[in-house]
């Protein structure tokens, strides 16, 4: 389970929004001064806030800290979907542009095409996929008041 800690701002019938503090790893990095990641980090970029709503069943209120958890596998599997099959779809598509023997210009269009499409398929499943509680973040645990990172 990959935990995050955050600050519970809103509270729904089981679920609550939770604000978190995005992180990088620019500062323990030796090549940060030359890397796209370290410039954003400097420019305070990396510190913006994120909300995410996590399904809960303990009774919190707002400002309370909390850890929320989201399985490992979920993370892998939507990074694959999310980053992979956009590029399937833009190689697939030039390739069986290319064996067609189409002019470049066409199988450039058709590979932006197969981006397209394969984009819209990821958008698709991942609205069908919002509702399932199976895929949702989660509160693990509610952080008692001495422990709290600040925010």
């Amino acid at each position: 389970m990959i935990e995050e800690q955050g600050r519970v701002v809103a509270v729904e019938q089981g679920a609550v929004w939770v604000e978190t503090q995005r992180k990088s790893t620019c500062s323990s990095c030796t090549v940060s001064a030359g890397c796209g990641h370290g410039v954003l980090d400097k420019l305070g970029a990396s510190g913006r806030r994120g909300y995410v709503r996590a399904l809960c069943d303990l009774q919190l209120s707002v400002g309370d800290a909390v850890v929320i958890g989201v399985r490992e596998e979920l993370l892998v599997r939507g990074s694959l979907l999310v980053y992979l099959l956009p590029l399937l779809g833009l190689f697939g598509a030039a390739l069986l542009a290319e064996q067609l023997a189409l002019s470049e210009p066409w199988v450039i269009l058709s590979a932006f095409s197969g981006l397209f499409v394969a984009g819209a398929a990821v958008r698709w499943h991942s609205s069908r996929a919002a509702d399932d509680p199976a895929l949702q973040p989660v509160v693990m645990r509610a952080l008692l008041a001495g422990s709290a990172a600040t925010f």
